[in-house]
């Protein structure tokens, strides 16, 4: 790949064709190692009983939505929809009941920023035609074993709209991720039909500006990587992962990128950030 991030011809072609590009070995097994453990060391240090209320009971919409808006500038836990028993507590430890953290690892933790705003991937998004991109998201995602909920169908350019659309996704396998344990699966190409429906912010709440459209199974292609590889995804490709029903976990540290250059970034959108985030570079 000649320069560490630094996409080939060929790569590109691929990335345009397909939607997705596949990078192996992108992370290193000491930068993963490293992100790994400072997410034990978090997890440790989190004391869900103070938050645990607002996922257990119902009729709370409202905190719900509040601790969503302010995770953007913040390292918020979120738990996985079945981990809590009828009682309200956990029915496992905390640390097996999380389903992400985020979103904002990559500006307040130096581990994980580290790796954000490394040289590598910098490069990857000026191969990308990038002109002043910024990291408007990150998410460390468990996929936990047995527990780890299905992401439904969908575009990331519908939740981080850009006038034009501008959202790469980056997914990082921190663990090998197989069709077992929940890899991403993609509709190949479907990148090319333009972005479907929007994820709209309002006074009243979040909601979709139209339902989703039905897409068949068959039609979705298994993304199975080995840990270290980068998957970069194209905003208004259609993917998903099903449950995680093997007894091994998939941890994976998600970016999502947009461009400030050029690009206005949507007032509908979930994210309405105090402050604008740094750029990875201008050029």
């Amino acid at each position: 790949m000649g320069i560490a991030g630094k996409l080939t011809p060929e790569q590109l072609h691929s990335f345009h064709s397909q939607g997705f590009l596949v990078i192996e070995s992108f992370s290193s097994p000491d930068e993963i190692d490293a992100m790994r453990r400072r997410m034990d060391q978090l997890l440790d240090g989190f004391d869900y009983s103070t938050a645990a209320s607002i996922f257990s009971t119902r009729n709370q919409q409202q905190l719900t939505d509040d601790f969503f808006y302010e995770s953007a500038e913040k390292i918020s836990f979120f738990f996985e929809e079945k981990a809590f028993g009828e009682d309200g507590n956990l029915k496992q430890a905390k640390q097996l009941s999380i389903n992400k953290v985020g979103h904002a690892l990559h500006e307040l933790d130096p581990v994980f920023k580290t790796f954000s705003c490394s040289e590598k991937l910098s490069s990857l998004m000026l191969s990308l035609g990038y002109k002043r991109p910024v990291i408007i998201q990150s998410m460390y995602i468990f996929k936990q074993p047995g527990i780890g909920g299905e992401v439904v169908p969908h575009q990331d350019n519908s939740f981080l709209y850009t006038e034009p659309p501008t959202c790469t996704g980056l997914w990082l396998a921190l663990e090998d991720a197989t069709i077992l344990n929940g890899c991403l699966w993609a509709i190949l190409g479907s990148h090319k039909n333009g972005l479907v429906r929007r994820f709209i912010r309002s006074d009243e709440g979040v909601y979709f500006d139209r339902p989703s459209p039905s897409y068949d199974d068959k039609d979705f292609v298994p993304i199975e990587v080995k840990a270290g590889s980068l998957v970069v995804l194209h905003g208004d490709l259609i993917h998903q992962s099903f449950e995680n029903q093997s007894p091994k976990s998939r941890h994976a540290y998600s970016l999502h990128v947009v461009d400030t250059a050029g690009c206005k970034w949507a007032k509908e959108n979930w994210i309405r950030r105090k402050v604008d985030p740094e750029p990875l570079y201008e050029s």
